[in-house]
């Protein structure tokens, strides 16, 4: 059972950044896809951004192209969120979730494995 733990998360003003960090808890982390995801208040979870096992494959939100950057370290077992120019609407509760099939998905579906969520609050 494979286990993700987000951190990073906080409270900052709009134009701000935060980044956020997931680390996994198995060897075979380096073999997973890895998004996040977030849910903002009285929404549903909504895709962010998803990188596929190697680094590639990377797929960003409409909303949040352009100012959100995921990466990865395998050698860390560690997937990072770099969230820039931060907005009031990227307020919500961001997950982290493992897929063991490898490629990037846009789709909750094609993960295995989720996060308990850090909170980011934007203040406007």
């Amino acid at each position: 059972q494979v286990q993700v733990v987000e951190s990073g998360g906080g409270s900052v003003q709009a134009g701000g950044s935060l980044r956020l960090s997931c680390a996994g808890s198995e060897r075979t982390f380096s073999t997973y896809a890895m998004g996040w995801f977030r849910q903002a208040p009285g929404k549903e979870r909504e895709f962010v951004a998803a990188i596929r096992w190697n680094g590639g494959g990377i797929y960003y939100a409409d909303s949040v192209k352009g100012r959100f950057t995921i990466s990865r370290d395998n050698a860390k077992n560690t997937v990072f969120l770099q969230m820039n120019s931060l907005k009031h609407e990227d307020t919500a509760i961001y997950y982290c979730a493992a897929g063991r099939y490898g490629y990037a998905s846009r789709l909750e579906s094609g993960y295995d494995y989720w996060g308990q969520g850090t909170q980011v609050t934007v203040s406007s």
